[in-house]
C-alpha cells in the first residue's frame, strides 16, 4: 500500500510534473533566448505567455499530472484550472499538491451520475481551488525559510558561502520548487548569485553527462540546456544518484566565489544553463569591468559547463566502481 502511493504521487506524478514544467516555464525561457537573435524578436509573444508569472505554467503542470495519474478526460481539462490556481498560490509546489487532491477527489464521482459532464469538473476544480488558496500558504513560508538559510549564508565567508549557496539552489533547481523564484524574490545578486549559478549548473551539466548513456542524446539536451528536475522521479527511488552533481556543486561553490570571482543577477542566479540564460547573464553583469570579452567567455566556458561535466564524471565513475549506481538508475520516463 505504502510502495504504491509513494511510486504514484511521488514517482510518478512528480515526474510528470517536471514535463509539465518543461513543456511550459522551461521551453519559454529558452524561447525568450532566441527571440533576442536580430530577426526573431517575433517570437517573443511566446515567451512572455510562457513567463514564470503566467498561469499557463501552472496549466501545464496541472494537466501533466493529471495524465500521469491516468485521470479520466473530464478530471484531466479540469487539473489545468486547478493546476494554474496552485501555481499561483504556492508555485509548482503549491500546483502539485492542488492537482493531487483535487484529481483524487475529482475522480471519486467522474462517471458515476447522469450529469457527469457538470459535477466532475465542478467538484475537481472547486476542491482544487479551496486547497490551492487556503493550503499552499506554508509553501509560502517554506520558500521565506530557504530564503533566510541562503540570505545567512551570504553574510559567511566566501568559502562556506559558495558552498551553502551553490549546493541549495542547484538542490532547488533539481527539486520542484522554483529556484528562478527564490533567486528574484531574495534579490540575490553579486558573488552569491554567481555561485548559485554554478550549483544549478552542476545539477543540469552534472546529470545530463552522467545519465547520457541512459538516455541518449535528447535527455542529456532535455537536462543540460532545460531541467535537471526530470531527474525528480529517479532522485525519489534512488536518492543516492543525486550525489554526484551536488558534490560537484559544493566543489565548484568556492571555486566561483574565491578565485573566479563571478557575478550574477537575480534571474541569472536561478535557471543555470537552461536556455543558456545563467550564462548569457553572467556575461551581460560581468562584461563592463571584465578585462575582455574572450577572458570572460573562457571563464564562463570553463566554470559553467567544463567543470560540471568532468567532476560529475569522475565522482560518478567512483560511484560506479563502489556499486552505488548501476545502469538504468537515470533513466527518464517516456
Amino acid at each position: 500500500m505504502i510502495k504504491k502511493f509513494f511510486k504514484t504521487y511521488v514517482v510518478d506524478a512528480l515526474s510528470h510534473m517536471a514535463f509539465g514544467l518543461f513543456c511550459s516555464l522551461i521551453l519559454g525561457l529558452i524561447i525568450g533566448q532566441i527571440a533576442k537573435i536580430p530577426g526573431l524578436d517575433f517570437l517573443d509573444f511566446i515567451a512572455q505567455a510562457l513567463s514564470a508569472s503566467s498561469p499557463l505554467v501552472g496549466a501545464c503542470i496541472g494537466l501533466a499530472i493529471a495524465y500521469g495519474l491516468k485521470c479520466h478526460p473530464l478530471v484531466m481539462i479540469s487539473s489545468a484550472i486547478v493546476g494554474a490556481l496552485g501555481y499561483q498560490f504556492g508555485g509548482p509546489v503549491g500546483a502539485y499538491l492542488a492537482v493531487i487532491v483535487g484529481s483524487n477527489v475529482g475522480m471519486l464521482v467522474s462517471k458515476k451520475t447522469p450529469v457527469d459532464i457538470i459535477l466532475t469538473p465542478l467538484v475537481t476544480i472547486v476542491v482544487g481551488g479551496l486547497i490551492a488558496k487556503y493550503c499552499c500558504s506554508p509553501i509560502n513560508d517554506f520558500m521565506l525559510y530557504l530564503g533566510s538559510l541562503i540570505n545567512k549564508a551570504t553574510t559567511l565567508n566566501p568559502f562556506m558561502m559558495g558552498i551553502v549557496v551553490s549546493v541549495l539552489v542547484g538542490c532547488a533547481l533539481t527539486l520542484p520548487i522554483s529556484s528562478v523564484a527564490i533567486c528574484v524574490m531574495l534579490g540575490i545578486d553579486g558573488l552569491a548569485a554567481g555561485a548559485a549559478t554554478v550549483g544549478c549548473c552542476a545539477q543540469m551539466i552534472g546529470f545530463a553527462v552522467i545519465s547520457y548513456k541512459d538516455n541518449g542524446i535528447g535527455g542529456f539536451i532535455s537536462q543540460g540546456l532545460g531541467t535537471s528536475m526530470l531527474q525528480i522521479g529517479n532522485i525519489a527511488k534512488k536518492p543516492i544518484i543525486w550525489l554526484a552533481p551536488t558534490l560537484t556543486a559544493a566543489i565548484l561553490g568556492p571555486v566561483s566565489t574565491l578565485l573566479l570571482k563571478m557575478t550574477n543577477n537575480s534571474l541569472g542566479a536561478g535557471m543555470g544553463t537552461s536556455g543558456l540564460v545563467g550564462p548569457l547573464a553572467t556575461y551581460a553583469t560581468m562584461s563592463e569591468t571584465a578585462p575582455s570579452p574572450v577572458s570572460l567567455i573562457i571563464k564562463i566556458v570553463c566554470l559553467y559547463f567544463v567543470a560540471p561535466a568532468l567532476l560529475s564524471l569522475g565522482i560518478h565513475f567512483i560511484m560506479k566502481k563502489l556499486g552505488l549506481v548501476k545502469p538504468g538508475d537515470f533513466k527518464l520516463g517516456e
